[in-house]
């Protein structure tokens, strides 16, 4: 079956917000054909242990100050027809579906 939707979130230090972020998109991957991939910029503290409670798909990426550079190797792994890039500072308020029934 193919993916829906690719859904790329550059990590990097945020740990007081990551997991905020990564709750946020759950609703889009339970209802979607969709992928979680995790762009790790260096984190130091903890981000990426909570990022593996959501994803396998984590990819180590050097960073060189080229935020472009980082999004362009999630955007590489991905299998999506659509693709959605997040920062682990940012998240969804709400994401409304409708009824299933």
């Amino acid at each position: 079956m193919k993916c829906q939707l690719s859904i790329s979130i550059l990590v990097s230090n945020h740990i007081d917000t990551v997991r905020k972020c990564l709750e946020s998109v759950k609703p889009l991957l339970d209802r979607l054909r969709a992928e979680l991939i995790v762009v790790d910029t260096g984190s130091t503290d903890g981000s990426i242990d909570v990022a593996k409670e959501y994803t396998d798909k984590i990819i180590p990426f050097v960073w060189c100050n080229d935020f472009s550079a980082a999004r362009n190797v999630g955007l590489k792994a991905a299998h999506g027809e659509w693709f959605l890039y997040l920062d682990d500072d940012e998240w969804f308020d709400d994401i409304p579906f409708g009824s299933t029934d």
